[in-house]
């Protein structure tokens, strides 16, 4: 029998009382809609504007500083003396979604709701903070607004919440507190291999194209290339029903580097004739430098990307999937070649004389053969190590699941 049940067998074998959130904390405001009963007092924070948040941050700092948002660091006595709160809290944002946070000691807060325990000597407050997170769906779904936000707090603050007697409380944070540091710690180290895996695989991307047996070509030796465009916006037709897809840097970044869909569409008519073939390759040159995408479906691309269509003398020769992944080091190639202007760019004059190696088309295909399982072992969440990630996340919360449901008393214990 593990501490936890023998804790519950000794304080409340037959179950325990389960108690509202406003009966177990004190807030630092008065809600709307609250009765007498439910906030007889609250308790005093000070608080710092938005404002002046960033001016306070300083990396080298000791007092916490809590915002609403993804902000999340330190400052200094010197810098924030006069905003400086010290204790347990537990905090709501005010706006946004539902992001609570924990923090004991010295801190500076701007935009959150703030909460202490009513009574640590019965309810320990990282236990409550503990059970709001696993249920954050349903807090999340206590937020209302159009536009931002804002917690409904009548309804969070009638949030039933199963209080074990302290002792029970106290060693249920203390296997999350612990759980959490395991999982944060092997999180790390399997970031860690992540990372190393990326470097390996660019490693051998450079390498892999480093061949004896090559031809050498240039890019407009081996690509018809054209800017890409975008189909007037004042006509609606264009836009209404469209079959053929058209890329934009949006497409690339949501959907990665091999696409076969777009998220918009546009007319036959809209492309004035310019749909691009199946199995070209788009590059930023543009704006944004440097990125690229295969596209497997006839399409269109927004003027930010010169396509390359492979001349049709090389079609039995040339495996596209091999320059997909040649075109990593055209874009270093353009970015280190960028014109300074009223954006960056990439003249054609250097963009068509950048060098590929062209392999035979047995070493192309044994090439992208390896770098086709380095790409998915990185990227396919499904497989690998990012989803080990998600299966030790998923690991932690079904386990503070199971430490946070309790059966109702039915009777005294």
């Amino acid at each position: 029998m593990s501490k936890i049940d023998e804790l519950i067998k000794q304080y409340c074998p037959n179950g325990v009382e389960y108690k509202k959130l406003y009966e177990v904390t004190i807030w630092d405001k008065k809600f709307n809609g609250t009765t007498k009963k439910m906030q007889p007092n609250t308790v005093e924070f000070n608080h710092v504007s938005a404002k002046l948040l960033k001016d306070l941050y300083d990396a080298t700092g000791d007092i916490k500083l809590l915002s609403t948002g993804n902000f999340d660091g330190f400052t200094t006595t010197e810098k924030a003396s006069e905003f400086i709160n010290k204790g347990e809290v537990l905090t709501i944002p005010s706006g946004g979604s539902a992001n609570l946070k924990y923090y004991n000691g010295k801190f500076v807060d701007s935009g959150n709701i703030l909460a202490t325990s009513l009574d640590s000597n019965l309810y320990n407050l990282k236990y409550i903070w503990y059970f709001l997170n696993n249920i954050n769906g349903e807090i999340q779904n206590l937020f209302r607004g159009s536009s931002v936000q804002h917690p409904d707090m009548v309804s969070i603050l009638n949030i039933r919440i199963p209080i074990p007697p302290l002792p029970v409380q106290e060693e249920i944070v203390k296997i999350l507190d612990k759980f959490v540091e395991l999982e944060a710690e092997l999180e790390a180290e399997l970031e860690a291999e992540l990372e190393a895996r990326k470097v390996q695989y660019e490693f051998y991307r450079g390498e892999l194209f480093n061949n004896e047996n090559i031809q050498t070509f240039k890019l407009k030796d081996l690509f018809n290339i054209k800017n890409g465009f975008t189909p007037s916006k004042r006509n609606a037709s264009f836009w209404s029903n469209g079959i053929i897809p058209w890329f934009r840097m949006e497409d690339v970044r949501k959907n990665g580097g091999i696409l076969n869909d777009a998220i918009q569409y546009v007319t036959e008519e809209a492309t004035k004739g310019n749909i691009f073939p199946a199995n070209s390759i788009i590059v930023s040159t543009s704006a944004t430098i440097g990125e690229h995408a295969l596209i497997t479906v006839p399409f269109l691309a927004n003027q930010r990307f010169t396509c390359m269509m492979l001349k049709k003398k090389f079609e039995k020769n040339i495996n596209m999937k091999y320059i997909y992944y040649y075109c990593f080091r055209l874009g270093e190639y353009c970015k280190k070649n960028v014109q300074q202007g009223n954006f960056n760019s990439v003249s054609v004059n250097v963009f068509k004389n950048f060098e590929f190696n062209i392999p035979s088309v047995k070493e192309q295909q044994r090439i992208v053969s390896i770098l086709d399982k380095f790409d998915k072992l990185i990227n396919d969440i499904s497989e690998g190590l990012p989803a080990e990630i998600e299966a030790r996340r998923k690991q932690y919360e079904y386990y503070r699941n199971k430490l946070l449901s309790f059966e109702e008393l039915n009777c005294e214990c």
